[in-house]
């Protein structure tokens, strides 16, 4: 909305709206509302009932820290993100052996040169490197499938450092017979901090498949580890042939020969096959420091494993404890079903990979986010697939849940700030932040709650499935406290939209806060997923009487996270409306009980140089040179 707008109560829009002249300014409001929301056919009468709306609610009356400007048109006709990773064209899935080295950060991943989709699986290993995480240049494949144990597939893998420092690849080979079988590899100058070539020795696989594994269900190498005993360990996703999930540990004294133990890491006969396992250790309650995989955190540590599920598509993780003699790990108040763990995220991303960064003391989670619209559309344009933001990962205070926030250096990309402080929201408010641009922006946003009075109550069956409640009690419908949050990818009607929101429900005495994203207003087309995302956010909002929310808009990219990083939704979004005007950014409450804005701060963000073609970095000869290209 604009600053002076609580000012111009006698505004001629108001004589526009003779339909809603005579109502108080809070139904006025959500008259407004429900029609810009209803997605009628009504443009005109809609946009004069939310102007109506801005100029007549109290909530208008905001404190702006900055003068607006115009957002700029430029860029219109694509989705392709601003400061997400994806390689230049063509396809990529899954984050592969993400390290840091010798000052550089690389990036590896799952990678189609040829085309923009997956197609019969015979991929390569993309390869990327950056000073800062987010400004990247491309280098030459560093895998491509060319071996008798590979010619069908470098899948994917993990890197890790052995004793002397040297990196080392273990990944997934789909050999000559569509075996899926384990292979290492090694730098071919390991005094280059670019990596620029790899060797794959004779010797692969250095894993065979098993006897009692499904030929196309063994796969997914992690991050190798070392144990107190001296040898390495590494898990590997399997499906067995009996139907069960299983995640095996091998043991290894070089790296070549490797020895399968006898219990599984993980074993489900109830999730399916899982895939792209991660364990790592993590610090104290608190702690935002990360921990490399080491003997001397000691038996007591807490450990993570995450699993993805193939049938959800989906990534959990548990809390527990690793036994490094018997190469087990037994969660913490969970059972074994991992589908009943918590998520990393709950909107559209897969096959999560996370690294420690020695250059910063934190563990760095990378996902991928592929492609909602169809596969003849990614491939007019040339691209499918992108990475979330790296995000610093770390134990909560309470030691119950990990917290997942953006990498600091995105804070970089920050350009023009509108800020506010103390606003109030009240029943139908919706308010226009203006000031920045719609579809490149960083929104942080802290929403008090004065009365839980109205709250809803929830029956417990709801409770088991956050992601329906979203498409039963989505942003159209009033409720007690909430829904109130963002609206962002907004067409000016509103026809437009990508609804991110909380809504407090009372559940046995206790209050649950819902979050959600909604995207089935977030385009007119017909022809592409628009699911409602959700999950609950453990806060103990009686107590606080306040949640935060972050989301990061990039394009067709929205990434939310709710309650300081404790539950995280990205949804991929195309409308239609970027192809002939700007998109614009609202907040909203659309419950019965006000609602207060404390803060928010929002940022235009610069594109950040993300393997750009023929941007001259790749030839930089050393991490310092590189640095300062960028």
């Amino acid at each position: 909305m604009h600053p002076e707008a609580g000012e111009q109560s006698n505004h001629p829009a108001v004589c526009l709206s003779i339909c809603l002249s005579s109502l108080p300014p809070a139904l006025c409001c959500q008259v407004g509302w429900l029609v810009a929301m209803a997605g009628l056919r009504l443009a005109a009468c809609a946009a004069v009932a939310v102007h109506l709306c801005l100029l007549l609610s109290p909530s208008a009356a905001l404190r702006w820290l900055s003068d607006p400007k115009p957002e700029s048109a430029a860029g219109h006709g694509s989705y392709r993100t601003a400061y997400h990773f994806q390689p230049t064209e063509n396809w990529q899935n899954d984050p592969n052996g993400p390290m840091y080295y010798k000052g550089v950060y690389h990036f590896f991943y799952q990678h189609n040169p040829y085309r923009a989709t997956w197609g019969n699986g015979n991929l390569s290993w993309g390869h990327s490197v950056s000073v800062d995480l987010i400004n990247w240049s491309a280098l030459e494949n560093a895998m491509d499938p060319d071996s008798s144990f590979d010619i069908n597939g470098c899948w994917s893998g993990s890197a890790t450092f052995l004793a002397d420092g040297t990196p080392v690849f273990l990944y997934t080979g789909i050999d000559t017979d569509n075996n899926q079988v384990q292979n290492v590899a090694f730098p071919k100058n390991a005094s280059d901090p670019l990596l620029r070539e790899w060797v794959k020795p004779s010797y692969n696989p250095v894993i065979a498949l098993p006897d009692d594994v499904v030929h196309d269900n063994f796969r997914d190498p992690s991050t190798a580890w070392l144990g107190r005993d001296g040898l390495w360990r590494v898990a590997v996703s399997a499906g067995l042939k009996d139907g069960t999930g299983s995640t095996l540990v091998y043991r290894s004294k070089d790296f070549r020969q490797w020895e399968r133990n006898a219990e599984p890491l993980y074993s489900s006969d109830n999730s399916g096959m899982v895939e792209c396992p991660d364990l790592f250790p993590v610090a104290g309650p608190g702690d935002q420091n990360g921990l490399d995989y080491a003997p001397s955190n000691g038996a007591e540590a807490s450990y993570v494993l995450k699993q993805s599920v193939m049938v959800t598509l989906s990534d959990y993780y548990v809390l527990g404890r690793y036994d490094d003699a018997a190469d087990t790990f037994s969660p913490v108040e969970a059972d074994n079903d991992c589908r009943t763990w918590h998520r990393f995220d709950y909107g559209h991303v897969y096959a999560s990979k996370s690294f420690y960064d020695a250059g910063k003391n934190r563990r760095v989670l990378w996902s991928w986010a592929n492609e909602s619209d169809p596969e003849a559309d990614y491939l007019a344009r040339g691209w499918a697939g992108v990475q979330t933001v790296p995000r610093r990962i770390w134990l909560s205070n309470d030691g119950k849940q990990l917290l997942q926030w953006p990498i600091e250096e995105i804070e970089t990309l920050r350009k023009t700030r509108v800020g506010l402080l103390g606003a109030e929201m009240n029943a139908g408010g919706m308010n226009e932040i203006i000031g920045v641009a719609g579809r490149q922006v960083d929104v942080e946003v802290v929403f008090e709650v004065p009365s839980l009075e109205g709250a809803e109550n929830l029956d417990p069956n709801q409770l088991l499935d956050p992601q329906r409640l979203c498409g039963e009690k989505g942003a159209s419908v009033l409720g007690g406290v909430g829904p109130f949050g963002l609206l962002v990818l907004a067409s000016g009607d509103l026809q437009e939209h990508t609804s991110v929101f909380f809504r407090v429900f009372r559940h046995e005495g206790k209050y649950e806060v819902l979050m959600c994203t909604d995207l089935r207003r977030s385009t007119t087309r017909a022809d592409v997923y628009k699911p409602p995302y959700g999950g609950f956010v453990d806060i103990d909002i009686e107590k606080e009487r306040s949640i935060s929310l972050r989301t990061l808009v990039d394009h067709s990219v929205v990434e939310s996270y709710g309650g300081g990083g404790r539950t995280v939704i990205t949804a991929r979004a195309y409308p239609e409306h970027v192809a002939t005007a700007n998109s614009r950014l609202f907040m909203f409450n659309n419950g019965t009980g006000a609602v207060k804005v404390s803060k928010l701060d929002a940022w235009d963000l610069a594109p950040a140089k993300v393997n750009l073609p023929g941007d001259g970095l790749i030839t930089a000869a050393s991490s310092t040179n590189l640095r300062q290209a960028y």
